[in-house]
């Protein structure tokens, strides 16, 4: 008899899971958003989060060995993706979200991966292939499909919806640099994790600085659902699914990486289902068909060159 040979997984398999479980995390983070919108000054909250996540990231790094140590470029790219990825991104997605629904946000945060594709070649000379081209437009697609007329019946067009719709495309748009600064990271040969730390970290210190300029307070809202909901989002929102994300970038392209905003629509609205009560028809399926069938077209896709 001969022996078996052991399963290993395809890197193209590895990929579908990290995306899948970042989605899994991120979808369920826009139900745990709303359990902090109220009484703490948004920035506050921002603050919170990526400042708990950043210690939990640094103190990571030193069990684990890791050096924390940076070149000045490495600093310079950590600098900028932090500002980007997490304060300026995250500050309009709240602005954003206090005037149009949350499935409008969505829909446009799904242009990333297109987004990404078009900075990438513009900033970095990256050629994707057609397939990806194609994945990430099918995403845009489908998801405006799924969740774009649930946005009009909560009224995402009403007053105020102008500013809100501008406030998602600056919050995709910086987040898209993000990962451009990020890609600077990895160029300049620094490690996912250590890399995250420092970014989220300069991107608190920036939102602190900003905080403090502008008058904010620094309360926190001592109930079990905002402590239950900001720990959510900093372990699993931030530590554990931008782990997954930047090493999926990496790995496999940031178009890729990105396409997770296209997934996590489907999965929000499977938890407002759950815990809203909310019911959605026939063309929620066909968008998500759709984003399945883009996703799929992104795995396959050779990594931009």
């Amino acid at each position: 008899m001969t022996a078996r040979t052991p399963f290993r997984p395809s890197a193209g398999l590895l990929a579908l899971g990290g995306v899948a479980i970042c989605a899994m995390i991120w979808g369920t983070t826009w139900f745990a958003i709303t359990l902090q919108l109220g009484t703490v000054d948004p920035v506050a909250s921002i603050v919170w989060r990526f400042g708990l996540a950043a210690i939990l990231l640094f103190v990571g790094c030193l069990i684990f060995r890791q050096p924390l140590k940076l070149t000045r470029q490495q600093h310079l790219a950590a600098l900028f993706q932090g500002m980007f990825a997490f304060s300026v991104s995250y500050s309009f997605t709240y602005a954003a979200e206090g005037r149009i629904a949350s499935a409008v946000v969505a829909v446009i945060f799904a242009s990333l991966a297109l987004m990404n594709l078009i900075l990438f070649r513009i900033a970095a000379g990256q050629k994707a292939a057609m397939a990806a081209w194609a994945g990430a437009v099918l995403g845009v697609i489908g998801v405006a499909v799924l969740s774009g007329a649930e946005a009009l019946k909560e009224g995402g067009l009403g007053s105020g919806a102008v500013a809100g719709v501008g406030f998602a495309f600056c919050a995709v748009l910086a987040s898209a640099f993000g990962n451009f600064f990020a890609f600077r990271g990895q160029q300049a040969g620094s490690a996912v994790i250590p890399s995250t730390a420092w970014a989220m970290a300069y991107g608190t210190g920036l939102l602190v600085l900003f905080g403090m300029a502008t008058g904010v307070e620094w309360t926190i809202e001592p109930t079990a659902a905002y402590l239950g909901s900001l720990l959510y989002l900093s372990v699993f929102g931030s530590v554990i699914a931008f782990g997954l994300y930047f090493t999926i970038a990496r790995a496999r392209g940031y178009a890729l990486a990105s396409y997770i905003s296209a997934l996590t629509p489907p999965i929000a609205m499977g938890v407002s289902v759950l815990f809203e009560g909310a019911t959605f028809g026939w063309a929620a399926l066909a968008g998500l068909a759709l984003v399945l069938a883009g996703q799929g077209l992104l795995i396959k896709a050779p990594k931009a060159g």
